[in-house]
């Protein structure tokens, strides 16, 4: 399965990919596209697109869950980011994380979608009735 998708994700798919009868918890984050805008929250914001750079995002998406496997041993971990155009209520990224304990699950799910933001190369434009924004991923 890639990690990025032009398409609408499957999270039941996704979750799939990390349950395992040894797994007490199955946490599943759903970044989703919201119509107020992140730079000016009061911005309202009609549609989203995303861009990645597709071969090192690809790569630093599988190497986040690796890290994060590493990091939270017996943790399974899978993330898809959308790319292209995300209805608004649409999720545009998915952490799914499967642990033997919640609080572990909790952990990797937090880890894995914070540093995502900072290392993988994703862009978001904002499109509302004042114009457009693109916000890189990482600061």
């Amino acid at each position: 399965m890639r990690r990025l998708s032009a398409t609408p994700l499957d999270v039941a798919g996704i979750t799939a990919l990390v349950r395992d009868p040894a797994h007490g918890a199955v946490l599943v984050f759903e970044g989703v596209a919201r119509a107020s805008g992140q730079v000016d929250p009061t911005a309202v914001i009609e549609q989203l697109d995303y861009e990645a750079w597709e071969g090192p995002a690809e790569r630093a998406l599988l190497a986040l869950e690796t890290e994060t496997e590493a990091r939270f041993p017996g943790a399974r971990v899978r993330i898809v980011h959308r790319t292209g155009r995300v209805a608004i209520g649409e999720p545009a990224v998915v952490v799914a994380v499967g642990a033997a304990h919640r609080d572990v699950a909790y952990e990797a799910s937090r880890h894995a979608i914070d540093t995502l933001k900072v290392t993988v190369p994703l862009w978001k434009k904002e499109t509302g009735a004042d114009g457009s924004t693109w916000i890189e991923n990482h600061p």
